[in-house]
C-alpha cells in the first residue's frame, strides 16, 4: 500500500539521499509529485534518467532497473513467469489487475529487495 501522505518523517531532504532506493522512497511517500496518475511508465523513465546522470557524471552505483535486462526485471521474470520484453513497468501494470499498478511496483519492489537480502549470507557463504 502506498504510504499516508501525512507520514512525512520518513523523507529525508535531497541532500542526505544516498542511492536510488531513497529516491523510490520518497516516490512511495509522495507519488503524486514524481508520476502523473501513478503510471509506472513514468516511473521507470525517471529511473533510467537517474541511471544516464549516473553514467554522464562517472558515479558508481549499481542500477537494478533496467527495464528488460537488470536484476529487478530478472526477478520478476524468474519468479512469475512474466516475460520482460517489454520491460518490468508494462507487465506490471498488464498484471495488476484492481490494484494500482504503483502500489504492485512497490509490494514487489520489497519483495524483490528482501529476497535479496535473504540470498546474501548464502552468497557470502558459498565464497568462503
Amino acid at each position: 500500500m502506498l504510504a499516508d501522505l501525512g507520514d512525512r518523517s520518513k523523507l529525508k531532504p535531497f541532500d542526505e539521499w544516498r542511492d536510488i532506493y531513497d529516491v523510490l522512497e520518497n516516490v512511495r511517500q509522495r507519488p503524486g509529485m514524481w508520476v502523473r496518475n501513478g503510471s509506472l511508465r513514468e516511473l521507470s523513465i525517471l529511473l533510467w534518467g537517474y541511471h544516464l546522470a549516473l553514467r554522464v557524471h562517472g558515479v558508481n552505483e549499481r542500477f537494478d532497473f533496467d527495464p528488460a535486462t537488470g536484476p529487478f526485471a530478472q526477478w520478476l521474470g524468474r519468479t512469475r513467469g512474466w516475460s520482460m520484453s517489454c520491460g518490468w513497468a508494462t507487465v506490471i501494470e498488464e498484471n495488476a489487475g484492481e490494484i494500482l499498478p504503483l502500489e504492485v511496483f512497490f509490494e514487489l519492489l520489497d519483495e524483490w529487495r528482501a529476497s535479496v537480502v535473504a540470498e546474501q549470507p548464502a552468497v557470502a557463504e558459498a565464497g568462503s
